[in-house]
């Protein structure tokens, strides 16, 4: 560093030569801010910042910078895409031939220079060259780098999916093995997480420090889900002037009215998560099956509720119990009971109960299974689950027993398996242990993900699927030999809260795609009004007893409108 003027030791200063030299302002205050963390930050590191603010010129520019002060770095700049990869080493080549302080770096006639990779001049001769770009599921194995740049390596294509992000997550892991060893050694991210799930936020339990710059200062409540990882100058600036709140953090850069012309063009959702790094409202979007719209309640093997009253207050959610939804999902008891004169639960017998079967596909899936019980346009879920160990006769037993136990009066099965061939391994069995109808569901070609959304949605908005807190519990026992970050994935409430209308948005569905299978069998039902359904019930036991009336007192019963 020595070669280098005392000023430019300083990132910063250097940056400011940079945007001199592009014809651009001064820096701004969030720039500089990032331009500091570059330097200073901690090896490992991820930079969100708003959408607009330079993130990946600022980091073009550190790049330039760390090779002035040592030529013998290398460099690997890793984007969702090779095209973007190479525009930033594109950018970076073009500052070190046009900068009269850059320009003694650029390559030799015998020296590699090309937008894929180049080296610097003063570099000595390596298999690594100085800079190279690639794309994140490139040639990432074999490369060497004293320093990796992630710039986007998350979009919508590598993060829609359980199984884009779960190659994603794979992909990353490699930086460790080209990274050198030594105090010069980095990984530094640069991006905008797309969901909660996003790889942003599983990278902080691998040692990562996060540091976000939003568009606008933020809320009390905002700040509270930033937490640590919001830029300590934001902190700071509100905290002496709190009426920044919801104004623009580098109004030099965005103006108030630039922002909300911005908000008006990405709506809401897209402004909260290019501007603000805020996924909450698009997982609402993309995540329609929220828990806090099921009702937990204990579930008779007999006789339910007339009405079961959902409540969302403090004193309706439940805390006991293993909760795998998003941040702020929770779930909830009833608020009521329809009661009669006495104060006593309105009970009825169910209208019916089925049990829905999904068999398992290929791999590790599992057999996925779903016990219903209808009553009033209300639907109650007594069991829901998943066997592991494909179509083993203990599994199979285990399927008759649970229809035995709930008395189911129907089995219905995923009909997109061996033409009814599971029906034929199924039927010796319960006709051993629980005779039983067993039948093929109604066959549809829509899209899996989609099928299973606009069945359960729908119900799960208008707060009819009742569900018994032993499902919850037994969903989390019986995935407790898997390691954590598999067994979440086969879970029933994973698998709900994480689906998506992407096609593969999971990597396993078994549980929930038999539960939709189960709901979708009383879809005709749900169609009348809940207080309509009611007052069916009662006419129509109210028809019986009169009936019985007129058997005890008359010694006829009446059918239709004539006499016997």
């Amino acid at each position: 560093m020595e070669h280098v003027h005392p000023k430019l030791r300083l990132f910063r200063n250097f940056l400011r030569l940079v945007w001199k030299h592009l014809g651009l302002p001064e820096p701004t205050p969030v720039q500089l801010q990032i331009a500091d963390y570059l330097q200073f930050g901690p090896k490992r590191k991820i930079i969100e910042a708003f959408r607009g603010v330079g993130k990946s010129w600022i980091t073009s520019a550190y790049v330039c910078w760390r090779l002035l002060i040592d030529p013998q770095l290398n460099f690997l700049v890793v984007s969702a895409s090779k095209e973007r990869a190479d525009n930033f080493t594109t950018f970076t080549l073009r500052l070190i031939a046009e900068m009269p302080i850059l320009q003694h770096l650029y390559p030799k006639p015998d020296q590699r220079c090309s937008k894929i990779a180049f080296d610097v001049a003063p570099a000595l001769a390596d298999h690594a060259p100085s800079v190279k770009s690639v794309g994140i599921f490139g040639q990432l194995t074999g490369g060497r780098a004293d320093e990796i740049i992630a710039d986007d390596v998350e979009v919508p294509n590598t993060a829609n999916t359980q199984v884009m992000r779960e190659k994603l997550a794979e992909a990353v892991k490699e930086f460790d093995a080209i990274l050198k060893p030594g105090d010069n050694s980095r990984i530094t991210y640069l991006g905008t997480p797309q969901t909660e799930e996003s790889l942003y936020n599983i990278l902080p339990s691998r040692g990562y420090a996060i540091r976000v710059w939003p568009a606008r200062y933020p809320s009390v409540e905002q700040t509270a889900i930033y937490g640590d990882r919001l830029a300590p100058q934001i902190v700071e600036q509100v905290e002496k002037e709190p009426t920044l709140k919801g104004r623009s953090t580098d109004p030099l850069r965005f103006s108030e009215t630039d922002l909300m012309e911005r908000e008006a063009s990405y709506g809401r959702s897209g402004f909260a998560l290019q501007f603000m790094l805020d996924t909450r409202l698009s997982d609402a979007t993309r995540y329609p099956l929220k828990l806090s719209d099921l009702v937990i309640c204990d579930v008779d093997r007999d006789m339910g509720p007339e009405k079961v009253v959902w409540g969302s207050g403090v004193d309706q959610v439940i805390n006991d119990l293993p909760n795998v939804g998003f941040s702020g999902d929770r779930f909830h008891r009833p608020m009521a009971f329809a009661r009669d004169e006495k104060g006593n639960i309105k009970l009825h017998p169910y209208d019916g109960c089925v049990m829905a079967i999904d068999p398992a596909g290929r791999g590790r899936d599992e057999i996925g299974y779903a016990v219903t019980k209808a009553l009033n346009s209300q639907i109650f879920v007594p069991a829901c689950g998943g066997l592991r160990g494909g179509y083993e006769g203990t599994n199979l037993r285990r399927l008759a027993e649970i229809a035995k136990a709930h008395k189911v009066k129907k089995v219905i099965v995923e009909p997109n398996f061996g033409d009814g061939m599971f029906n034929k391994l199924l039927e010796p069995v319960f006709a051993e242990i629980y005779p039983c109808t067993i039948e093929d569901a109604e066959r549809s070609n829509t899209q899996k993900e989609k099928r299973i959304i606009d069945t359960l949605e729908p119900v799960m908005n208008q707060h009819r699927l009742i569900i018994d807190p032993s499902v919850v519990r037994q969903d989390m026992e019986t995935v407790r030999d898997l390691p954590p970050e598999e067994a979440q994935r086969y879970m029933l409430f994973y698998q709900m809260t994480r689906i998506t209308r992407d096609k593969g948005s999971l990597a396993h569905d078994d549980r929930l795609d038999a539960l939709a299978l189960a709901v979708a069998h009383w879809t005709s039902i749900m169609n009348l009004d809940l207080d309509k359904r009611i007052k069916l019930h009662r006419e129509q036991a109210l028809d019986k007893e009169l009936a019985r009336f007129m058997q005890h007192a008359i010694g006829f019963q009446p059918r239709g409108d004539t006499w016997m």
